[in-house]
C-alpha cells in the first residue's frame, strides 16, 4: 500500500489483505522503490489535499515511477477510489473521475455487478455477480468519451457496475481495467467490506484474495 499526504484507507487496506492471507508493505510516496512487492495498492483518501485536481499531483510522486514501469511490465496494480482517480491521472487506465451529479459527498452501501473476471483482482467472483461494498466519494462519476466508453465495454474492460447511479456515472461504470487486464481502478471500497463485525459484510474480500490466488499461480 502506498501512502501519500492525505491518504486516509492504507490501514483498511492493509488488514483486508492480511484477512486475505497475504503479507502487507507500506510504501511511502517519497520512494521510488517498491521493497520487491509482488502487487501494489494505491488506496483511498484526500491526497495531496485534492489541490489542482484529484490524483494529479500524486501522480508524479516518486513512488509512481516504479508503479507506472511494473505495471507496464505485468505487476498487478489496483486504485481504490482515490487511487483510481491517480491511475487515470497517470494514465495507466483511460477516462476521468469528476464531481457527483448530486455535487454532494456520498457515503453508503452500495450494491456492485461484477462484469470481468478474468483480472489478478476479480478472479473469486463470478461473472455478473452481485455484491455489496463501500462507497464514498465527492468526485466519484466516471466520464469518457463515447468511442471509449464503447471501447471499454466492447472490448471487456468494465470491470463492474453499479446498481442505479450513485454519482452519475456514465453507463454506471464503478470500475475499469487496462487493455492488459493488470490494473484495476474501482471507485468503491472492497476494503471496508471484508469481516462481518464492521461494514455490510465481507463481499469485498475476494478483490484480495483474487489477487493472491494470481500471484500464488503465477
Amino acid at each position: 500500500m502506498v501512502t501519500f499526504p492525505g491518504s486516509l484507507d492504507e490501514v483498511d487496506a492493509a488488514r483486508a489483505i492480511e484477512l486475505a492471507g497475504g503479507e502487507a508493505v507500506g510504501l511511502w510516496h517519497g520512494d521510488a522503490d517498491l521493497k520487491g512487492v509482488d502487487a501494489v495498492l494505491l488506496p483511498g483518501g484526500f491526497s495531496y489535499g485534492d489541490y489542482l485536481r484529484c490524483g494529479a499531483i500524486a501522480r508524479f510522486a516518486p513512488v509512481m515511477s516504479q508503479v507506472i514501469a511494473r505495471a507496464g511490465e505485468g505487476m498487478p496494480v489496483l486504485g481504490i477510489c482515490n487511487g483510481f482517480q491517480i491511475l487515470c491521472e497517470s494514465h495507466l487506465l483511460p477516462g476521468a473521475l469528476i464531481r457527483n451529479d448530486h455535487r454532494k459527498f456520498g457515503c453508503l452501501d452500495q450494491r456492485v455487478v461484477i462484469r470481468n473476471n478474468t483480472t489478478p483482482w476479480t478472479n473469486a467472483y463470478e461473472v455478473d455477480q452481485e455484491i455489496t461494498i463501500v462507497l464514498k466519494n465527492g468526485e466519484g462519476s466516471y466520464v469518457a468519451d463515447e468511442d471509449t466508453l464503447d471501447r471499454l465495454e466492447g472490448e471487456g474492460r468494465v470491470v463492474a457496475t453499479y446498481v442505479g447511479n450513485p454519482n452519475g456515472s456514465l453507463r454506471q461504470i464503478a470500475g475499469v481495467t487496462n487493455e492488459r487486464g493488470n490494473v484495476v481502478g474501482l471507485m468503491p471500497h472492497p476494503e471496508h467490506a471484508v469481516e462481518d463485525l464492521c461494514g455490510p459484510g465481507t463481499d469485498g474480500l475476494g478483490f484480495f484474495t483474487s489477487v493472491l490466488g494470481s500471484l500464488a499461480a503465477s
